[in-house]
């Protein structure tokens, strides 16, 4: 791959993140890109990330040699639509969308399969926009590639040389299983997360008791609710027969442990929690795809004044910069007194060999 143009449509978060590590890794490619705010492009051709800015769809397309879709799900299939007769021949189209299915129906519809390769990198942040992308956000993250039943295989072999281009972790999946899996792994939790803290707010009471002790174990299986509910509801549009799928199976899973609970069944509500510990415990702790990478601790510290400005500049003093740090009401599960939250990896790792030689004691 040399001398090669790629174009973005849309540079927020994820598709700055993938001009970054493109950059990064291969200087002389030529980024173009467009977006509405003209100011964040302006910023990233400072930073030398874009070379050229593109006015909107029109001639220039002409020049790219692969084009990024990575504006939000439903506006994508919309540019689909655009784009058509501005494509070079040869030229690759792909997407960064999370569902797949609506947006390959789109290109079946516009007879595009032949130059269509569908992507959703499975990586994100809690915060958006160009300003936050990194040239590292989608290390190690996988990359699911989805082509159509006319895609060139040159074209996936493209777009799979540049998933491992920017660190990532490539994976060809046909788009509706593709779609199946993320409604049970990714979407369906998302649900699950909001129901579960709408219920509590309903049955909490005047006192907001619920509310005030909702920690620990709550907190983490709910953090998800935090996210966008716009995008949510976008992927539940587009995603709706899967969902549907995954949720009526949870529905009879939840009805069969009711009755379990009914009848008093012992080692049925035993083995519930006995087969979900055995699978929960082989998923790696190595955070990729959907979930956001978690570098944290606790450090159980006793609540005096001073104790956390002496943790961090014992820190500080090895430039081991902080995310979070937050204090755990609720440490019904064996957590310390204090969660510190790293950017990555490598910080995580070094706080903990600074604290140990401080001799605290640390709780993964």
């Amino acid at each position: 791959m040399t001398d090669m143009v790629i174009g973005f449509i849309g540079l927020g978060l994820i598709g700055g993140s993938i001009a970054k590590g493109l950059k990064r890794a291969w200087p002389d490619v030529k980024i173009l890109a467009y977006m509405r705010t003209r100011s964040k492009l302006e910023i990233a051709v400072q930073d030398g990330i874009v070379d050229e800015i593109l006015d909107g769809v029109g001639e220039q397309l002409r020049m790219c040699d692969i084009l990024f879709l990575c504006t939000p799900v439903e506006y994508n299939a919309s540019y689909l639509r655009e784009i058509g007769s501005y494509l070079k021949d040869g030229a690759i189209v792909t997407d960064v969308g999370s569902t797949k299915v609506d947006i390959h129906q789109t290109v079946r519809e516009l007879g595009m399969e032949h130059c269509f390769v569908g992507g959703h990198p499975m990586a994100g942040s809690e915060k958006t926009g160009y300003e936050n992308a990194t040239d590292h956000l989608l290390e190690n993250a996988y990359y699911i590639i989805t082509p159509t039943p006319h895609s060139r295989q040159e074209d996936v072999e493209k777009m799979i040389a540049i998933a491992q281009l920017i660190g990532s972790l490539p994976i060809v999946l046909d788009y509706e299983k593709h779609d199946r899996i993320v409604a049970a792994i990714s979407h369906l939790p998302h649900i699950i997360a909001s129901s579960l803290v709408n219920l509590v707010r309903d049955c909490d009471d005047e006192e907001e008791l619920m509310k005030r002790l909702a920690a620990g174990g709550f907190k983490d299986i709910t953090r998800i609710a935090s996210s966008s509910p716009e995008m949510w509801e976008q992927i539940c549009m587009t995603n709706t027969g899967p969902i549907r799928e995954m949720l009526n199976a949870y529905i009879t899973s939840l009805q069969q442990i009711l009755k379990s609970l009914h009848q008093q069944d012992s080692p049925a509500i035993y083995e519930l929690f006995d087969q979900s510990r055995t699978y929960r415990n082989s998923i790696s702790d190595v955070s990729k795809g959907s979930v956001l990478p978690d570098y944290s601790f606790t450090v159980d510290i006793v609540d005096e004044p001073g104790s956390i400005s002496t943790l961090a500049v014992i820190l500080s003093a090895r430039g081991i910069n902080i995310k979070n740090i937050g204090i755990n009401h609720n440490r019904e599960h064996g957590e310390g007194a204090l969660r510190i939250t790293f950017y990555e990896e490598s910080a995580m790792n070094a706080a903990w060999e600074q604290l140990k030689k401080y001799n605290y004691e640390l709780i993964r």
